[in-house]
């Protein structure tokens, strides 16, 4: 079967199913593939920050997204290795939301807006032709054949579309560790309205409230220090919180829910930004955002917003194509330099024998250090 659209968008997550409903909105025929199908559980921290909440708005999202009820939370608390905390206020109200019911909500929105859903559908290759792009897909025994203008990339960071360019940029070398994700959910934590990061040696997990009183617990451990372990996700998780007391503590009385963990590897912190490869690129498949770097949910939502009005200019005639891929990687490093560069040094410290320590000793004797550093790490307001 052949099928014409104006744009395609490979990959339905946060990024993509947002785009998806911002080219909707403006008026373009848009077609939307996802390899796997929905709902699904993902690895992520699901927490949205203060700063997401008017990129929802501006996306027509706030609304899907309060309707989940997520829970609601005003600050972050850093637990160090030998128990010291950090307690860090957040500028606003941050939103914990499963990416179980977030994901789903946000693909019905893309849907209610005119978006063709191809999920449980691999795209096999996608090739340049006079007038756009062909897309070929396979679903079951099923092939297609989808003839577009436009193709954007928000297949994630370990996305595979069949271009060169989807390929991963992997570590060379051991100073260059990579890491694996995990994460379960658990009920019986009786948690504040705080997210909370645990830091030992080889990573970190975090815990953090979401939707029906669940909490959310998610880890990135470094793949090297973790090798001898028990290769399952509860297995994983019960290493790393033998790493924390405090951590072992607070998960003395977690219940798992089960068919809510998920694993992910390699993680790969040292892979360069690639907002355009052959395609634009939005979400993790443009740049994977560093554990400290506020969260990824948010940096979703502003990849796409960054993106749309580019798009829907090119699509419309206004600028060429050249012009778009110009404009938007130039847009990718002006709005996440300067939180990634933060972030990933953050990350490099906290990972150090002495330097948690030395920020502690820092932070205590200079009051607002630790909010400082915190905001240097997340975006700039949407209207700065």
């Amino acid at each position: 079967m052949n099928d014409n659209r104006e744009v395609a968008i490979i990959g339905a997550g946060i990024a993509g199913s947002s785009l998806a409903k911002a080219l909707a909105d403006r008026g373009w025929d848009t077609v939307l593939f996802d390899r796997k199908p929905f709902p699904r559980h993902k690895v992520c921290g699901e927490f949205l920050s203060p700063e997401s909440q008017l990129m929802l708005q501006l996306l027509g999202l706030d609304g899907p997204v309060a309707s989940l009820q997520p829970s609601r939370i005003h600050r972050t608390r850093l637990v160090l290795g030998g128990g010291d905390a950090i307690e860090i206020p957040l500028p606003g109200t941050a939103l914990g939301v499963s990416r179980y019911l977030l994901d789903s909500a946000l693909l019905s929105a893309a849907i209610d807006a005119g978006v063709h859903v191809q999920a449980a559908t691999a795209v096999t290759s996608v090739c340049p032709n006079e007038s756009g792009y062909t897309i070929e897909t396979k679903q079951g025994d099923v092939r297609n054949a989808y003839h577009v203008r436009a193709v954007i990339a928000a297949w994630g960071a370990n996305g595979r579309a069949g271009l060169s360019s989807a390929q991963r940029q992997r570590p060379n070398s051991e100073a260059d560790p990579t890491y694996i994700g995990v994460k379960s959910h658990f009920s019986g934590i009786d948690m504040e309205p705080v997210v909370e990061l645990y830091f030992f040696e080889g990573g970190y997990v975090g815990v953090s409230p979401i939707e029906g009183g669940l909490v959310n617990v998610a880890a990135l451990l470094e793949r090297k220090s973790f090798r001898n372990n028990e290769k399952t996700i509860a297995g994983w998780i019960d290493a790393a919180r033998r790493r924390n007391a405090k951590l072992d503590r607070r998960l003395a009385n977690a219940v798992p829910v089960p068919g809510t963990q998920a694993a992910v590897a390699p993680v790969d912190l040292s892979r360069k930004p690639l907002a355009w490869g052959s395609l634009p690129h939005v979400g993790d498949a443009a740049l994977m955002i560093p554990p400290l770097c506020g969260d990824g949910m948010s940096m979703a939502l502003r990849s796409a917003l960054l993106c749309a009005p580019l798009a829907d200019r090119y699509l419309s005639g206004k600028i060429s194509l050249a012009r778009w891929q110009h404009e938007y990687v130039r847009s990718i490093r002006r709005e996440f330099h300067g939180p990634m560069q933060w972030g990933r040094l953050l990350h490099s410290l906290l990972g150090m024998p002495m330097a948690p320590r030395l920020l502690l000793g820092a932070v205590r004797l200079v009051p607002g250090l630790a909010y400082e550093l915190m905001k240097a790490t997340r975006l700039k307001p949407i209207d700065s």
